[in-house]
Parts: C-alpha cells; structure tokens; sequence
C-alpha cells in the first residue's frame, strides 16, 4: 500500500512539472559600430614600378685600331666633358701624318715651279692646274691623317659616370671596340606603365601629359629627395598589356640614382564617384574580401565584394556594396552571420576623415 501510495506521488509531482512552462530564452545581444561607403569623387596616389635610365647613356668605342697604351679613368669616376678617358698607341698614325706633311710640301714646291714655268710660257696653264689640284689633294691627305691620330685620344664627350672598364692596358684593339659605357646621371628618366582606364581617367581630367608632379620611391622603401614631372607619354597602347609607357624626369644632383637602377613612381590618380570604404571593416577568407551587412532585423550577413583599389587604411570598392548599405565597422573580428546586433551609426564622412585620402 505504501508503494502504491509513494508511487502516485512521483506521477503527480512529474506531472506538475510538465505543466510548466519554460521561461523564453532571450536573444543575445551584442553592441558594435556601423557606417556606410561613402560615394565621392577623390584621388590618390598610385605606385607604378618604373625602370630608371640615365638622361644619357651610351658606348664608348675605339675609332681607330691599336694597342690599348694608357687608361685614364677608373671605373665609377665622374668625368668632365673633354677629358681624356684613353689613348691608342699613336706611333703609326704620326708617321702618316709626317707623311702627309711632306707631301704637302713637295706638293707646294711643284706648284711653285709650274706657276714660274708657266708665267715664261714654257709650261701650259694646263700644268699649273695639275699642280694645284695636286697640293689639295695633299693638303687632304694631311688633314685625314691629322684627324686618324687625334681619334687614338678618346675623350668624354660630355659630364659622366664611367661603367665597366672590360679591355686592359695593352690590350689590342680593334676599330668599333667597346672601351666603356658613360652615362649622365645628373638627371633621370622614369618610364612607367599605366593602363588603359587609368591613362583616360587621368586625360578626362584635363591634364596634359607633362608636368605633372610625380615621387619616386626607391627600393629601400625611401623616396627620392627631388620630386620629378611627366615629359611625355608613348604614341601607341601595348596590344599585349593594354598599358601605355609614360616618362618622368627626376633630378639627381647627388647622384645616387643609376643608370638601370628599379623604383616605384607614385602618380596621383583621379577617381569619380568612388565608394571608399574602410580596411577595417573589412576582413579576408580564402583570398577573397568580405565585410558584415547589417540587414533591417539587425541581423548580420557576410558579403563579398571586389575591390578596385587599395590605398593604405582605405578601399576603393568595384562592386557588392551600395552607398545605402549599413556595415558593420567596429567587432568585425568577432561579429557572426545571422547574429543580432545592437550598434551606433557613425556618419561615413567622419569616419573617413581621418583617414589617408590625397584629395576630397
């Protein structure tokens, strides 16, 4: 009897309890930080990896055949216009020009005689003539050999740097050989590749293609101390690339740029209607950019976008985002899809306002 009766109890108990009813569960809620793209026309500074050459560079070469019989310079020197760089043995264009120079005198000595002669009618004037055609084509010879011996001194033919030296002190050298590079390092070129779209953005805005401001940053992440300017823009687009080569003019009074040195000229770029973006509303899985859409339940939702640009804390967004949309901006790290969020809207000007844009 009493185990009928304990056992009524624990069915009445354990009914009871069904009959009540759960509290709801409330729905977390967390606070976080919202803005939107921003849409405005901006500009910024884009690098382009450029190839730097030298205003002028070019190839020393022997005129003249000969030993190799002095070297002037070193390799790295700077060199003033005019100076001697080397000289080819000259013992044998000086015995032609001996030559030459007794040549010309006969050649005056026999002239002589024919205008005497022909002044007493023993000679034709016809004879007289011969000899005068005679001393000019001595004085010629002369002035040949004068000018084969001045080629064995080879001189800089304007203010440089010497290259590579790669023939020796008595080398044999033959006409056309390479005895050096110079190069004039004072000022620099540039050229750089823009694209298409670029290249039209940047005519659209009425700029002409010189003059323009450019920086060159340099391979140790430094910029160069002289800013340059745009001379000039190539004729035709790569059919391969759809880039057009620009040039860039840069002075290099301490000469530290070099002839085939690399850098990145930074160009300023324009761009219309933009929609910016901050970096750190954004984050990355699987190489692709997402940021958190904030729905109209408050509930979040990942995205992908394309971005067009990439300028330091700032994205410049292609497509997948609307000025009217609302991301999330603070808690990306820790936001979730199809959490429900509580947040402040921060107006997107201010937001972006301390941030590295060039040009509003």
């Amino acid at each position: 009897m009493n185990r009928i009766v304990l056992l009524f109890s624990i069915c009445s108990i354990i009914s009871i309890t069904g009959c009540k009813q759960k509290p709801e569960e409330k729905e977390e809620t967390s606070k976080y930080t919202a803005t939107s793209p921003l849409l405005m026309d901006t500009s910024f500074a884009k690098e382009y990896v450029a190839q730097i050459q030298a205003v002028r560079n070019i190839e020393v070469r022997a005129q003249e055949k000969g030993y190799l019989e002095q070297i002037f310079v070193d390799e790295g020197q700077y060199v003033h216009e005019g100076q001697l760089l080397f000289r080819i043995m000259p013992k044998i264009y000086e015995a032609e020009l001996l030559k030459a120079e007794a040549a010309v005198k006969e050649a005056t000595l026999d002239l002589l005689n024919a205008k005497t002669l022909a002044e007493k009618n023993i000679v034709s004037k016809t004879e007289q003539q011969i000899a005068e055609a005679k001393l000019d084509e001595a004085k010629a010879e002369e002035k040949l050999a004068r000018l084969h011996l001045s080629l064995t001194e080879i001189r800089a033919p304007y203010p440089g740097v010497i290259d590579r030296l790669p023939l020796k002190l008595g080398a044999l050298v033959d006409e056309g050989a390479l005895l050096t590079t110079l190069s004039d390092n004072s000022n620099v070129y540039a050229y750089f590749n823009v694209p298409e779209s670029e290249y039209l953005g940047y005519r659209s805005q009425g700029k002409t293609e010189s003059k323009q401001p450019v920086s060159l940053l340099l391979a140790n992440g430094q910029l160069h101390k002289q800013s340059g300017v745009i001379e000039t823009v190539e004729g035709q687009f790569d059919n391969e690339t759809g880039n057009i080569a620009f040039r860039a003019k840069f002075p290099n009074p301490e000469l530290l740029l070099k002839h085939g040195e690399t850098g990145k000229v930074q160009m300023t770029v324009p761009l219309k209607n933009a929609l910016i973006i901050p970096q750190k509303s954004t984050f990355e899985l699987q190489d692709k950019v997402y940021v958190f859409v904030i729905g109209k339940d408050n509930k979040l939702s990942s995205r992908n976008i394309s971005i067009k640009s990439r300028i330091s804390n700032i994205y410049i967004v292609e497509s997948g985002l609307s000025a009217d949309d609302k991301i999330l901006l603070e808690g990306v790290q820790t936001a979730k899809d199809d959490a429900k969020i509580e947040y402040t809207y921060a107006d997107p000007k201010t937001t972006l306002s301390s941030l590295q844009l060039i040009k509003q």
